[in-house]
């Protein structure tokens, strides 16, 4: 019993260590497998039996070493299933023939760079008890992985998988896991029988014979399963237990027949029918288990055996960056010249060259079997386990350096990022008129139609060319999950565009939708990836919806907070009381630029909508000088027509509390506009020390502003229109 406590607390330490630094590489960039093989490396002897080993052998004593990697062995088995279950044909499609070349290519060319490193590196760190053949095929295997999960994640995160790029890599990474788990095979049989002898050649055909049976009688009753979930519609606990029972039976097939358990679990998920509904539930049931909670183990149980202090000499690190090396030029050179041939251009197949670089946990799949079968001394399992951690981290860096998300718009058409612009003729020619681009984050299509109208009713003026953008950014928190495949994430894409066209089509006047143009993406960081499209997209808004943060009470907090301090635009947040008319507007004014902005936007609503009213409420406290209007605005209000001008009514009044003054004038108005400044308890610069008083207690519907320029004006176009005799304001 005083084992199972142990092995229980290790597991306790180990999921949690591993979520901790998952999410710290998370937060740079960094797919998160990277951080929990970063987490079972510190468990192990390079780093807490470094600084604690007293503690470090209290903790993981030797005993409990077998326990964990039986956990780590399920584990894997479901894992490689899942891997199995995700390899669609469809990602097989994109250029095909290009494909085949590439990823051929840029597995022969690490794996005989890989076997002729061999022949310096066997007699250094080889531990001698190996044939040179099964040491050489091993290596040259580790060479030539790329591994398809990781990948694929790093394309859907870059929304790369409607791209030439992310569809010629998906389909260069599935040949190239084939290919290289056969070679895998290979390997395993060789170093099993120690050299190409009769048994080995054996061991190949009977793996041969049952991946035939595998994808011909054993497919067909897959295909029964299919047919049964097709008639349910649902996948009951006893049909979940035969297809378990399946992946274990299959891979202690492949077990038996001498190659590995990995194999038959991997060839069962392969050989499963791809109907959408029938993979999405098996995933979904099967990874979060898997996924949580035995990876990580293997991880800790991988980073124990993970030896950092056996690199203890110059010439031995110097080793380690030849491996590391010989790994990045094999793959990249490999893949780089073979996309130059297929006539890819320079741009995408160096990108393309960084992608198959990637590594990740399905090298330390093949390094855990290599040193299992002691093919791989712990020497060489060190230096390779740094390989695939420092190749699999540099993969979205160099991706970014070349390919960056800017051009990444450019290789996808898709009618929301098609740039709208409206020529003039005039006498010297043509010219292009820039449209007033409003960005609006939408989290719920279904409950922010009122977030949609307001856009439109500040943008939408007939006399000015006008964009509306919805932005639906799709967040990720897993890196393996099957949510995240490409094909599951081109359906959710879709989804979400229905769900957003769905709204734009109740929009009122109907000839204002065809101006609003949804654009859907993936995203690791909301906030961060906004800020980023309002930039590429040079809007003028940022148009955001308030939310209230789970950890905290101040509504402009967690990523409202984080776009109002770090978008490069002007910024509103809009919280939405439910009203929809925008008859009556109110603007507090108290002479900051974001109440400038608060007054800009309320002149173009009322300019655009004939019927608007405006006040401008100055609070002013006993013997205290009212503020004037900014020149921008005094500039402005000048060119206002007359039909504008005699809808606006400038009020002052003393009150102490200039809130409850704007909270009672608030009653009678459709919608307040309000800088963020501290005199309406809404002040950016410290968001969640102040509170949003304002916003709790305005009675009407509110929009809260936050200029980031002085410079920018959102009327300047506007009024030369409305008033062609007034020279325009830049």
């Amino acid at each position: 019993m005083h084992i199972v406590i142990l092995v229980l607390v290790e597991v306790l330490i180990v999921i949690g260590l591993s979520r901790l630094v998952g999410l710290a590489f998370r937060s740079i960039k960094q797919p998160l497998v990277i951080g929990e093989i970063v987490a079972g490396i510190m468990l192990g002897p390079s780093l807490f039996g470094l600084i604690a080993p007293h503690a470090a052998v209290t903790l993981f004593p030797p005993e409990t070493i077998p326990y964990l990697n039986v956990l780590s062995q399920v584990g894997l088995i479901f894992f490689m299933f899942l891997i199995g279950l995700e390899l669609n044909p469809k990602y097989l499609g994109g250029q095909l023939e290009i494909a085949i070349l590439t990823s051929h290519v840029s597995i022969l060319v690490p794996f005989s760079l890989g076997t002729l490193l061999a022949v310096v590196l066997y007699p250094l760190v080889s531990n001698g008890t190996v044939s040179f053949t099964a040491f050489a095929l091993f290596l040259g295997a580790a060479m030539s992985i790329t591994a398809f999960p990781v990948l694929a994640r790093i394309i859907t995160e870059n929304n790369l998988q409607g791209t030439r790029l992310g569809t010629l890599a998906l389909t260069c990474a599935a040949v190239d896991d084939v290919t290289a788990w056969c070679l895998l095979a290979i390997a395993i049989a060789v170093a099993r029988n120690g050299s190409i002898d009769q048994q080995a050649i054996l061991t190949i055909l009977e793996s041969l014979v049952y991946i035939g049976f595998m994808f011909t009688v054993g497919r067909w009753f897959l295909k029964r399963l299919a047919t049964y979930y097709r008639r349910t519609g649902r996948l009951s606990q006893f049909v979940l237990a035969l297809i378990y029972m399946a992946v274990v039976a299959s891979a202690l097939i492949t077990e038996l027949i001498g190659i590995h358990l990995i194999f038959g679990a991997f060839l069962l998920g392969a050989a499963m029918p791809k109907n959408a509904d029938l993979v999405r539930e098996l995933a979904i049931k099967t990874e979060d288990f898997v996924l949580i909670f035995l990876l990580p183990i293997f991880f800790a149980y991988s980073g124990l055996r993970t030896q950092i202090g056996l690199l203890n000499r110059p010439e031995l690190w110097l080793l380690c960056a030849l491996v590391l090396g010989v790994a990045i030029a094999g793959k990249y050179i490999g893949t780089y010249v073979a996309a130059r041939v297929g006539g890819v251009n320079k741009r995408e197949a160096s990108a393309l060259g960084w992608l198959m670089n990637t590594r990740g946990l399905t090298e330390l799949i093949v390094l855990n079997i290599g040193l299992e079968l002691g093919v791989i001394s712990p020497l060489l399992f060190t230096m390779l386990v740094i390989m695939a951690l420092v190749t699999t981290f540099m993969t979205s860096p160099l991706l970014e350096w070349t390919y960056p998300k800017k051009l990444i718009r450019l290789d996808v058409v898709e009618p929301d990022l098609e740039a709208e612009t409206v020529t003039e003729v005039t006498a010297g020619g043509e010219s292009y008129v820039c449209p007033y681009r409003i960005l609006v984050p939408v989290a719920n299509p279904s409950t922010q139609k009122g977030l949609l109208q307001l856009a439109v009713a500040i943008s939408l003026n007939y006399r000015q060319p006008t964009i509306v953008n919805p932005l639906s950014l799709i967040e990720f928190e897993e890196d393996y999950g099957f949510e995240s495949t490409p094909i599951e994430v081109d359906r959710l894409i879709t989804q979400r565009h229905q769900q957003l066209e769905e709204v734009i089509n109740t929009l009122e006047p109907p000839t204002t939708r065809s101006h609003v143009h949804p654009i859907v993406r993936i995203s690791s960081n909301v906030a961060r990836e906004t800020a980023q499209i309002a930039k590429d997209e040079q809007a003028d808004l940022i148009l955001v919806g308030w939310h209230r943060p789970a950890f905290s009470t101040n509504r402009l907090g967690g990523r409202v907070g984080q776009i109002l301090s770090t978008a490069p635009v002007d910024v509103a947040v809009f919280v939405d009381r439910g009203g929809e008319r925008l008859e009556n507007l109110l603007v507090p004014y108290s002479a900051n630029i974001h109440d400038d902005l608060a007054l800009i936007l309320a002149l173009r609503l009322l300019i655009n909508r004939d019927t608007c009213m405006l006040q401008i409420l100055q609070v002013v406290s006993e013997n205290q000088v009212k503020d004037e209007l900014s020149y921008e605005l005094h500039t402005m209000m000048g060119q206002l027509p007359k039909s504008v001008s005699d809808r606006i009514e400038i009020k002052t009044i003393e009150a102490p509390e200039p809130i409850q003054a704007v909270v009672a004038a608030s009653e009678k108005v459709d919608l307040t506009i309000a800088g963020t400044s501290r005199a309406w308890g809404i002040e950016r610069q410290t968001l969640g020390r102040y509170t949003d008083e304002l916003a709790i207690q305005c009675r009407s519907s509110l929009l809260i502003t936050r200029r980031y320029s002085q410079v920018t004006s959102h009327l300047a176009s506007v009024l030369s229109e409305v008033n062609p005799q007034s020279p325009a304001i830049r």
